[in-house]
């Protein structure tokens, strides 16, 4: 566990004008990356201690972010 957030700009270094781009021009782009953005935040508070919750609840959370980097990575590519 990492007490690091995840952001978008240090998961993509590569890409983060495309990212920037992609948000600007496309809402469901924008939309997967700030819901990416709200369920990172909650892991990371999860992972400091903020935001107390079970183990089952904090893995849940990492599942949801995974899955949303999966999907941002697979926009990414197609661009």
């Amino acid at each position: 566990m990492s007490n690091t957030p995840h952001l978008l700009a240090d998961e993509f270094p590569a890409d983060a004008q495309k990212i920037q781009d992609l948000q600007a021009a496309n809402p469901r782009f924008d939309k997967i990356c700030k819901e990416y953005d709200q369920v990172n935040r909650a892991v990371h508070r999860a992972e400091i201690r903020v935001d107390l919750m079970s183990e089952a609840d904090e893995q849940e959370l990492r599942r949801q972010r995974a899955a949303l980097k999966d999907q941002i990575a697979r926009m990414l590519a197609d661009a």
